[in-house]
């Protein structure tokens, strides 16, 4: 047992989710830092190999020792474990429902194909056709994006209403992924204003800056009231 939770994460990763949450949650945590996605740092997926068997981020080890893999389940998990944080509808919380499935659907429906958009020649052997293979795979994602915005319907000014969720930062995180912020929110421009506000969520503008800086030009459009 430990005084505080392991990370595995990277900057620009889907770990990134985690360490906000962590951060808003006022829980100290150690970072592994291990960009297993990376071409050029093979030796990252060893980092995570002793928590993680798939080699991937994010990963969090608990005070308890216990493991746990998968960003959405760290999330909600997270969120069951401070209550009093409030980054997470409660059991009895008719938000519930939405929540769950928003998560599951960004985990499965979005997340998931980057394993192949990020190295197409784990399924496709002729890279002549890696190119094609990125477009329809992109094109799946916004998709997907387009079908959570009409779903989800952002009332308020997160995507449950008026209270910061860890749902609003897993969207925040993933649609920085490509293709980006500009085609995410041409699809999806009601989860685009809420992305944008968590970005502009001052407790957090020193882990942006630090570990998902956005680079020119994949979002200039000013934030809406």
């Amino acid at each position: 047992m430990t005084d505080r939770y392991i990370l595995y994460s990277a900057v620009g990763s889907g770990g990134v989710a985690v360490e906000a949450a962590l951060t808003l949650m006022g829980q100290p945590y150690a970072l592994v830092e291990a960009p297993t996605f990376a071409f050029d740092a093979p030796e990252a997926g060893d980092r995570v190999l002793a928590a993680n068997p798939l080699r991937q981020v994010p990963a969090l080890v608990l005070p308890s020792g216990e493991v746990m893999t998968e960003s959405a389940a760290i999330l909600v998990r997270l969120g069951e474990l401070h209550p009093e944080a409030g980054l997470a509808p409660r059991l009895d919380d008719p938000r519930r429902a939405a929540f769950l499935r928003w998560m599951s659907f960004v985990s499965s429906a979005i997340y998931a194909h980057y394993w192949l958009k990020d190295d197409p020649s784990r399924l496709v052997a002729d890279a002549s056709l890696w190119a094609d293979v990125d477009r329809r795979i992109e094109a799946r994602i916004l998709e997907c994006w387009a079908v959570m915005e009409a779903g989800a319907a952002p009332v308020g000014r997160y995507i449950l209403g008026e209270a910061l969720t860890v749902l609003d930062l897993y969207v925040a995180v993933v649609s920085r992924f490509r293709p980006r912020r500009q085609a995410f929110a041409a699809v999806a421009p009601r989860l685009g204003e809420v992305a944008r506000r968590v970005d502009t969520e001052p407790r957090l503008a020193a882990l942006w800056a630090e570990r998902y800086p956005f680079e020119p030009g994949w979002d200039v459009r000013p934030l809406l009231t």
